[in-house]
């Protein structure tokens, strides 16, 4: 019992529970911004007159008695290309936009590292002995 315990309290088991959570609850707004904003879009710009994407759900062909619905599959290609489309340009981006303005500015004048004039290795530039030949550097 001890174990189970252990392995139920471990770190990245409760980080894993808690991004199934999330995602989720995140997973049902993606769903709703795609059903009822992008999927209406999408209808009115092909002009179907109810205002719905085209739906390939009915499209199938018969070989030997065997019915293909190669329509249900279009269909699933494009709600995922939609859907990626969406929380790439509309989470994905402004994010990595938003971190990237809180991430201070690497100093691009200091080199982080140096070459050692003995033996030529690469070294940190705060180093004052080559970790390699051991020689006092200035």
């Amino acid at each position: 019992m001890q174990e189970f315990k252990k392995f139920i309290l471990r770190g990245n088991m409760v980080d894993l529970a808690v991004a199934v959570v999330v995602g989720a609850a995140f997973n049902g707004i993606v769903t709703a911004l795609v059903k009822d904003l992008f999927t209406p879009l999408i209808g009115a710009i092909s002009g179907n007159k109810n205002g719905q994407a085209v739906d390939f759900s009915s499209h199938y062909f018969v070989i030997h008695g065997s019915k293909f619905m190669y329509g249900d599959f279009i269909n699933q290609v494009a709600s995922f290309l939609i859907i990626a489309a969406v929380v790439f340009f509309f989470v994905v981006k402004p994010i990595n936009h938003f971190l990237s303005r809180l991430k201070p500015e690497e100093d691009v004048d200091t080199p982080a590292e140096k070459q050692c004039k003995f033996c030529l290795s690469a070294i940190p530039a705060e180093a004052k002995v080559c970790k390699f030949c051991t020689s006092k550097l200035a």
